[in-house]
C-alpha cells in the first residue's frame, strides 16, 4: 500500500487553495462566476486531471515498454453529476503506428490505470479536525 499526502490551505482570498505534496505547489480555485478569483482549475477539473494524467503515462510507459510506436496521446474528459450518481467520460486519442489490436490493447491498460482503478472500487474517506 503506498501513501500520498496533499496539503489543501486556503487564506484570506476567496477559493483560492494552495495544494502542496512536499515537492510541488499548485493552486485550485473557483471561476470568477462563483466568486472566486478564476486562479487555478476547479476541485473537478483536478479530479478529471488526476485521471488524464494517470491514463496518459500509464499509455505511454506500456507502449514503450512493449516497443510500440506510440507517438502522442491525448485524453479528453467531462465529468456529469446527477442524483443517480456521476458519469466520467473518457476519449482517448491515440497517435502512432498501431495495430488495432495494439489500440485494443492500450484500451484495456487505460481501464486499469491506477486512478480509474481507485474511482471505480469503493472509496472511504475518514475526516477529523485537529486540535490548533
Amino acid at each position: 500500500m503506498s501513501t500520498t499526502t496533499v496539503v489543501a490551505s486556503i487564506g484570506s482570498l476567496d477559493y483560492q487553495v494552495r495544494l502542496e505534496d512536499g515537492t510541488h505547489t499548485w493552486l485550485g480555485d473557483e471561476p470568477e462566476s462563483a466568486g472566486g478569483g478564476d486562479t487555478g482549475p476547479t476541485p473537478f477539473s483536478l479530479l478529471l486531471s488526476s485521471l488524464g494524467t494517470c491514463t496518459s503515462i500509464t499509455l505511454k510507459m506500456y507502449a514503450k515498454r512493449k516497443g510500440w510506436q506510440l507517438d502522442a496521446v491525448r485524453v479528453e474528459l467531462s465529468m456529469e453529476t446527477g442524483t443517480e450518481g456521476t458519469t466520467i467520460t473518457r476519449d482517448i486519442h491515440l497517435e502512432g503506428e498501431l495495430s488495432s489490436e495494439q489500440r485494443e490493447r492500450l484500451l484495456q491498460i487505460a481501464n486499469a490505470c491506477p486512478v480509474h482503478k481507485i474511482l471505480t472500487h469503493p472509496i472511504e474517506i475518514n475526516t477529523g479536525l485537529v486540535a490548533v
